[in-house]
């Protein structure tokens, strides 16, 4: 009998998280091929990404490596970019690749497949807004990050030793998490470049500002979490732009929908997510945003193929989409490997079930805002402060648990704690 091939198409929260949980289980017992493909050899938490772009996080000392990970936890990695899909083969197609100078390193490719999981994330919708594809960056991968980090140190390189100039004008488009936390960086990345002297008044060369099309940022939050936001964000100095419609973007700006030019040298776009447009192509039932349709069992269409993540979309018994956030992932992966486990023993799982443990939203050194839901009264509590910021890196140390386990952890907490102390404060090339 041959040994069923598992295959999971993005290295995200939701993917390696199951990746690492079914090599755990299956891979290392040889009762189960798990092999995860991803489009980079390495992977980094999501919600970490405005760290890098502000220089906070070094990429290259947090990332995981992926053949490192799979060797350890049982699954095959499996570099390369999904393309296409053959339901009746039951194949995925990797696209060819190749290096900066063209030359080819890996030729196209097909991976057969048992069982497919599509955990291919999302990436950000500009909602075809003229412009915003050539002038801003869009903060979906590590490499987009660096992007702006490296443009970042330029900008304020000139700036510095140029300062009548002006000010470094940054824009971001989109209120939510990304958007906020990479203002309240900026400003912190400002202060740490002006204390190792470039430019003696850094944080006085920065101006951000935050556009936001709905009535408040952060809109997915309630208001009183919004409105303490807005505060902290305004008392640093970023100008925050609610109600405000962005119809173009050029080299020079923002323009808004009453023909406004928001100028800016560093644009950002972090307004609303989709999944990848060819996602749309596979054959497979999609909502609007190219997310696949799956139900309580984060099954698709095909009974073959699972979902889970940013690019599935369950509707919630209230009609609501589950929303794409790190913990949704998180609990996706969970409920499916329990369905994938209980196939064979006849066992009926119960469909899956949101549980939505709230939100936090880091002002990087500043402040740290947010609610947690009582898991009893279902009612939300406002923290701030200390406390709100343990409770945030928590869910970075949840994440690191379940691909590493507690004692990793825990070293690589003390290795970072370590680093704070003989590194720099930021990332400085």
């Amino acid at each position: 009998m041959q040994t069923e091939r598992i295959v999971i198409v993005g290295g995200g929260a939701g993917g390696l998280e199951l990746a690492t949980k079914l090599g755990r289980k299956l891979g290392k017992k040889n009762k189960a091929r798990v092999t995860l493909i991803d489009a980079n050899p390495t992977h980094l938490w999501k919600p970490l990404l405005h760290e890098v772009a502000s220089g906070a996080l070094d990429s290259g000392i947090d990332e995981l490596d992926y053949l490192a990970h799979g060797k350890r936890e049982g699954y095959r990695f499996r570099i390369g970019r999904m393309c296409a899909l053959d339901r009746d083969a039951k194949s995925i197609t990797l696209e060819a690749m190749v290096d900066k100078e063209g030359e080819e390193i890996l030729p196209t490719r097909t991976v057969a497949y048992d069982t497919l999981i599509m955990a291919l994330g999302s990436v950000t919708n500009d909602f075809g807004t003229k412009g915003a594809g050539e002038n801003c960056i869009f903060l979906d991968q590590p490499k987009q990050a660096e992007r702006f980090h490296q443009s970042l140190l330029n900008a304020f390189l000139r700036l510095s030793n140029a300062p009548e100039k002006g000010k470094l004008r940054v824009a971001i488009v989109g209120a939510g998490a990304t958007g906020v936390e990479l203002s309240a960086e900026l400003y912190n990345t400002a202060e740490v470049l002006a204390g190792y002297g470039v430019g003696n008044e850094s944080a006085d060369l920065l101006q951000v500002t935050l556009i936001e099309a709905g009535d408040s940022i952060l809109p997915a939050l309630p208001p009183r979490i919004s409105d303490a936001a807005t505060r902290e964000l305004r008392n640093l100095g970023v100008k925050v732009m609610t109600a405000t419609r962005i119809t173009e973007v050029t080299e020079d700006g923002f323009v808004t929908a009453d023909g406004t030019v928001i100028p800016a040298l560093l644009k950002v776009w972090a307004a609303g997510v989709k999944a990848p447009d060819f996602v749309a192509t596979l054959g497979l039932e999609t909502s609007r945003g190219n997310q696949l349709i799956v139900d309580g069992q984060m099954q698709t269409s095909d009974e073959h193929i699972y979902a889970i993540g940013d690019c599935c979309c369950l509707l919630q018994p209230n009609g609501k989409p589950v929303p794409p956030r790190a913990q949704a992932a998180h609990q996706m992966a969970s409920h499916l490997f329990k369905v994938l486990m209980a196939r064979n023993t006849g066992k009926k799982v119960p469909d899956f079930n949101y549980r939505d443990h709230g939100s936090l939203v880091s002002l990087s050194q500043y402040s740290t805002v947010g609610s947690l839901m009582g898991n009893l009264t279902g009612k939300s509590l406002m923290i701030e402060g200390r406390i709100a910021r343990f409770v945030y890196i928590s869910l970075y140390r949840m994440h690191q648990i379940a691909l590493h386990g507690y004692l990793r952890t825990v070293l690589m907490s003390l290795t970072g704690k370590i680093n704070r102390v003989i590194r720099p404060r930021l990332k400085l090339h």
